[in-house]
């Protein structure tokens, strides 16, 4: 039977569309140089055209081995230690002191002429079946050169013939030399593709059967529907971007120039203490390419008008696509040729600029002078002076910019790209509002206290000198709307998506949720004290959940289930390096499980488990007056953890919230959770397991102690595919917290007034000082005067207040003076309500007592079926207020606790039962008389001798539980005691 597609065919084919389409030359293998692998030919006419008296000159000087020369000199720069064919590409070699161009970069305007047309005469051609040594042994399907330079190669694979992108894959390892000159590593080709009809996948580096590929595909489907490989095309392959798109020659060109690098990792052999170099030439992924490209072209067209969200996966390669994005932002002109921006600001959330994003920005090639990176002893007044002066691309964290609003000027003519790393809760509040004032274009000239209000809310939201592109994984429902692109059906969603899914499909990420598997602790909680005072439930559950975590028994129980599951499960994995990481719930937490650990690994003698610690500030323990800190617990300085945490003498590193975002350790396979994850803290906490690390198959294992796992799901499912935020926010909330802020009465409008014109009077003098804070007392000493309950509920309207106004000023073109006048004072007026360390209303230290501790496994998932669920959406104004505290006695809460934990007795029987017993009481005629005749505490010696006779009366209802309390005198006094009171004041009072 005939073959509807040959792999010849296919070959073929794909020259036709080249040669058509971009006007591409074929040539013969034999047009190559074989030592060299060059296309003489084409070199030396690109050369003589482009470079005409250059030649002319160097002909003189080398007369007939000129030409030799050439390729000797190409050969040299490429082969030589520290050299490379990318590095020829974009500096050319040296002759006698004359600079051979060997590619033209494409120029940044069309102002000049000759250098628009040496750009046109780059020559691309494309060669079949090209030998790959002198003894012409292996072939490899097509080679794609540069002026005679092989800059990509491609095996292909025809699915008709029942072949597929694995049989390429395949050749490239078993079948292609990796030393022969046409692939050795960054003097050969720059990238080489295994490609059948429907699926691509790369590779920078040939190395036997430890070359690793990377899919270089589309994505199948958009939105909710993205997956792996390439959506199927009806009049085309699906693989036809390849020849349509990344091969056309300004795509080539811009990808040499602008995107590919050769990224260079040192470190220090831990036997020889020698420094080792590894380097490896970095590639732009499919997802990676579209992003920068979609937003460059985006930009020329509408210039700084519009902000730009990009929702790219965990391990994603957000770095690099923000490092490209920054350095070609730095260099964009538009279609007249202008600059659109005058500087690009990398914006970090975290306490420094993190340092791998600092390496990928400063590696790509750059001038001297165009990049400053704000480290760790940069202060304000260095980012103000960056701003202010001619550095093109500034890194900074977000903190900075508060302090710098006011110090600021002469930025209003300036153009900003600000690209914030990780948009989460941080840019959407003062810290995002600082940078949109700092940056924000605005009149200066003679203006009243209105109009300084007016112009404060404009600079809160969207600048039209400014355009910000927000990368993050997980976003919110508030970073939608403040850098979402609406749809046509009214959804706000991200400018660009590189899915979680895709991502784990295409295996560029794990997925976490497979070996998920969940324990629950079980105790009994009893009082330590007779007393059983009043205390606010969710204070109590606090303290008792804090009580229980750092309970001795219940650490050695979780470390011994802990370091036995890493030893026989985990340990062994990634060749025996695989590494594991703890995530404790406090900094007392880490402290006392690191103790724990190194306890218990040394009790067994096992001498292949070290610890490390990661939490801020010093801590102490009860009863220890010792500081502890990570560096003194760990041995060595704090910037040094990531680096040692890598050597082999570290197996698992536990963490007080740090290390649980951004921190990249592909060896992690194994996370203990001991804290509660939920939304975004859950995805970012567990995403650090999910990096892969080639060449080994990689596993994740998680052992939950407190999390159900349907919840984390639940966390995850948002984040899964696309995320789209249903609602908007609108004015309509915050002018009825308004409305319920002013029902009690305590701000005077007239107070409100003055004390905002004082704000914006200019004037910093003591007395003006004073007068502020004397209106503002006024209203704090009005709301004291409200009930407790009222004060604590207006607090929360105020809050709530803030909160949603703040973001409302971002997110829309909302304007109202008079509001921004109430928020100002609200604003300043919470300052006084804000207390550091607010009493709990109950200190439970040593009043209760903890037993009986089980850790039992309650689930194993080896798959998580996740479903996505896409739409988010903002709370409403009113939903955001503070819920009142429920109180409860102590002895309810004990029982919520042990009934939830496993206990004999379920609450609402044991509370029936009490009651049953509270009813015989009252219908007691001897406690009737007493309580009428004795004061409350004599009382009590009558009304504990009565409880025995009532459970007697009352045992055929409940044998087991009457049974208990008349055999524990201690357990009865202390559940009885809740009712002596109630049952003393009914009597007495004769109810």
């Amino acid at each position: 039977m005939r073959q509807i597609l040959t792999e010849r065919d296919y070959q073929e084919f794909i020259v036709g569309e080249l040669e058509t389409r971009h006007h591409y030359l074929e040539r013969d293998d034999s047009d190559f140089d074989r030592r060299y692998m060059i296309d003489t030919g084409i070199l030396m006419e690109f050369l003589s055209e482009t470079q005409k008296d250059t030649i002319q000159a160097l002909s003189k000087i080398y007369k007939q081995d000129l030409q030799e020369t050439i390729l000797g000199a190409i050969n040299n720069e490429a082969t030589k230690r520290g050299g490379s064919l990318l590095s020829v590409l974009k500096r050319g070699i040296e002759l006698s002191n004359r600079t051979l161009t060997l590619m033209y970069p494409k120029p940044a305007t069309s102002f000049n002429a000759e250098l628009s047309g040496k750009y046109r005469a780059n020559r691309f051609t494309v060669v079949q079946e090209v030998w790959t040594t002198e003894e012409e042994e292996e072939r490899i399907d097509l080679v794609i050169c540069l002026n005679g330079l092989p800059i990509v190669s491609f095996e292909l694979k025809c699915n008709a013939s029942g072949q597929s992108v694995e049989d390429a894959i395949w050749q490239y390892r078993k079948e292609r030399d990796p030393k022969s000159r046409l692939f050795l590593f960054k003097a050969g080709t720059l990238v080489n593709f295994a490609m059948d009809l429907n699926e691509v996948y790369m590779t920078t580096k040939l190395d036997g059967e430890k070359t690793f590929f990377l899919p270089f595909n589309m994505g199948s489907g958009e939105g909710v529907y993205a997956g792996k490989g390439n959506p199927p095309t009806k009049d085309d392959y699906p693989v036809s971007y390849m020849w349509k798109e990344i091969l056309a020659p300004d795509s080539l060109i811009e990808l040499i120039s602008k995107f590919i690098f050769i990224q260079t990792k040192e470190s220090v052999d831990e036997t020889t203490g020698r420094k080792q170099r590894s380097e490896a030439i970095i590639f732009p992924r499919y997802h990676q390419l579209r992003a920068v490209r979609r937003i460059l072209a985006d930009v020329v067209e509408n210039g700084s008008t519009r902000n730009y969200l990009i929702q790219h996966s965990a391990g994603s390669g957000k770095t690099n696509s923000i490092a490209w994005l920054a350095h070609r932002l730095a260099s964009q002109h538009d279609e007249n040729d202008e600059v659109i921006f005058n500087n690009v600001i990398i914006v970090t959330d975290r306490v420094v600029v993190d340092r791998q994003l600092q390496k990928a920005v400063m590696g790509l090639e750059h001038k001297s002078g165009l990049i400053q990176v704000m480290g760790d002893k940069a202060t304000s007044a260095d980012l103000a002076k960056a701003l202010m002066g001619n550095t093109k691309i500034v890194a900074t964290t977000i903190q900075k910019f508060p302090y710098i609003v006011d110090t600021v000027s002469s930025l209003k003519d300036k153009r900003f790209a600000v690209i914030i790393d990780e948009a989460h809760s941080s840019t959407s509040g003062k810290d995002m509002s600082a940078i949109t004032q700092t940056l924000g274009s605005g009149d200066t000239g003679e203006v009243d206290v209105e109009d300084m209000l007016a112009d404060e809310i404009r600079k809160n939201g969207k600048q039209d000198n400014v355009s910000i592109f927000a990368f993050t994984a997980t976003p919110k429902p508030t970073t939608l709307q403040l850098f979402g692109t609406q749809t046509p059906k009214g959804l706000w969603e991200a400018f660009d998506v590189y899915s979680m899914k895709q991502a784990i499909e295409e295996g560029f990420i794990l997925d976490v949720l497979t070996n998920y598997t969940t324990y629950d602790t079980f105790y009994r909680l009893n009082k330590a004290i007779e007393e059983d005072p009043r205390c606010k439930t969710s204070d109590a559950k606090r303290q008792i959940a804090r009580f229980v975590a750092l309970h001795e028994t219940n650490i050695q129980q979780r470390i011994e289930v802990i370091i036995e599951h890493f030893r026989t499960t985990v340990a062994r994995e990634l060749g025996g390096t695989a590494k594991a990481m703890v995530i404790t719930g406090s900094r007392q937490e880490a402290v006392k499980y690191r103790q724990a650990l190194e306890d218990y690994v040394t009790r067994k003698g096992y001498q292949d488990i070290h610890a490390l610690v990661a939490f801020s500030g010093k801590v102490t323990l009860e009863g220890d007056k010792t500081e502890y800190t990570e560096a003194g617990m760990n041995g060595f300085p704090e910037a040094r953890l990531s680096s040692e945490f890598d050597k082999d003498d570290y197996r698992v590193l536990l963490v007080a919230n740090k290390y649980q975002t951004g921190f990249d350790q592909p060896k992690l396979c194994a996370m203990y959770v001991l804290k509660t994850l939920r939304g975004v803290s859950a995805v970012q906490t567990l995403s650090r397991l999910n990096r892969i690390c080639p060449p080994y198959d990689k596993r994740t294992f998680v052992l939950d102690f407190v999390n159900d796992y349907e919840a984390i799901k639940n966390s995850f499912a948002p984040y899964y595919t696309t995320t789209m935020l249903s609602n908007t926010v609108t004015s309509n909330g915050i002018y009825e917290l308004e409305t319920k802020i002013d029902g009690y009465l305590v701000l005077d409008p007239d107070d409100v007034e003055k004390a905002n014109d004082l704000i914006y009077s200019g004037s910093t003098t003591a007395k003006t000082r004073q007068r502020i804070i004397y209106y503002l007392q006024r209203a704090k000493a009005a709301i004291e005067r409200l009930p407790i309950e009222e004060q604590l509920e207006i607090q929360g309207l105020m809050k709530s207040f803030v909160r949603f106004y703040e973001f409302l000023i971002q997110a829309t073109s909302f304007e109202d003076t008079d509001l921004h006048r109430k928020y100002n004072f609200i604003t300043y007026l919470l300052r006084f309500f804000a207390v550091k360390h607010p009493g709990s209303g109950f200190d439970l230290k040593g009043k209760i007592q903890a037993s009986n501790f089980v850790q039992k496994k309650t689930g194993e998932h080896a798959t998580p079926n996740l479903v996505a669920k896409p739409v988010v959406s903002l709370p409403l104004a009113g939903s955001l207020g503070m819920s009142e505290d429920e109180e409860q006695e102590l002895s309810k809460i004990l029982a919520e606790i042990n009934a939830r934990t496993g206990q004999n007795f379920d609450q609402d029987i044991a509370v029936k039962a009490l009651l049953q017993i509270r009813d015989l009481l009252l219908k007691s005629e001897a406690l009737k008389t007493s309580a009428r005749n004795n004061t409350e505490s004599d009382f009590e010696f009558s009304y504990y001798s009565a409880i025995d006779d009532a459970l007697l009366a009352g045992l055929g209802q409940n044998q087991e539980f009457f049974s208990l309390l008349l055999n524990n005198d201690e357990t009865k006094k202390q559940l009885m005691g809740l009712f002596s009171r109630d049952i003393y004041q009914n009597l007495r009072n004769g109810e």
